[in-house]
């Protein structure tokens, strides 16, 4: 059981422009990451298939899966981190499964997810914004 100290400093910590279900496995989203190189800043785009996320307050995390020249690359992102400036999704995926990890197995044509058609996503853009 965690004390009350302990939750009001984790709500503390949370962002406030972040919402759970705006994203889910199998859409494509482009995060946008803020690189710190010696003392100059500037914000990188990672733009992929979401293939988890994890649940947690403060310690949930997404993973991005990208194939760039030929090589599979995968991040795993804090949902809650000062580090990123957006997370914009791009399509939706229609997938049966909460945990995509199949994909590391495919290749090419074979790795490609389904869109979801028109109305499937006008009904869960509708979800997301009565949450």
């Amino acid at each position: 059981m965690r004390s009350n100290a302990i939750e009001f400093l984790d709500s503390r910590q949370l962002r406030k422009d972040v919402k759970p279900l705006a994203f889910k496995p199998g859409d494509t989203v482009r995060v946008l990451w803020r690189i710190k190189e010696g003392e100059k800043e500037r914000t990188q785009a990672f733009e992929g298939v979401v293939i988890c996320k994890t649940r947690g307050s403060l310690s949930a995390t997404f993973t991005v899966r990208k194939v760039s020249y030929g090589v599979g690359v995968e991040r795993i992102f804090p949902l809650h981190s000062p580090r990123y400036e957006s997370i914009h999704v791009l399509s939706r995926g229609a997938v049966r499964r909460a945990r995509l990890y199949y994909l590391r197995k495919l290749s090419g044509k074979a790795a490609r997810i389904e869109a979801m058609d028109e109305a499937s996503s006008k009904k869960a853009a509708a979800a997301d914004k009565k949450v």
